[in-house]
């Protein structure tokens, strides 16, 4: 089975009509099923909403561990696939890593799927 490289989610709608207009090529319907599955984990939809909730609409590992009752290296391997599929951003400010949802990630998720 060959390896899709993943288009970040931002990109796949530049590239994509919405489902309900035309057939997805088999490239981009793996590669909208790859961000699809990052979603697909309610840790990750948790983090999705707790970031996109926190007072300033980022967070650091240090905010998220507690309230999802996971490990420091859980959490970040949630927020790196949640990275990696184009729903969060990262930004590094010394030793911590914030993170946020990214512009546009949840509108072309719609987009895409939407009519």
């Amino acid at each position: 089975m060959p390896v899709h490289e993943l288009i970040p989610l931002r990109d796949l709608q530049s590239c994509c009509a919405p489902l309900t207009r035309a057939p997805l090529s088999a490239e981009n319907a793996a590669s909208l099923a790859s961000s699809l599955k990052a979603i697909a984990a309610p840790a990750r939809l948790r983090i999705l909403s707790m970031i996109a909730a926190h007072a300033d609409g980022e967070a650091c590992v240090c905010d998220l561990t507690e309230p999802l009752g996971l490990s420091q290296p859980t959490v970040s391997h949630h927020l790196r696939v949640l990275v990696d599929a184009g729903f969060l951003e990262r930004e590094k400010r010394g030793t911590w890593a914030f993170f946020r949802v990214a512009d546009g990630a949840m509108e072309s998720l719609t987009g895409i799927l939407g009519s």
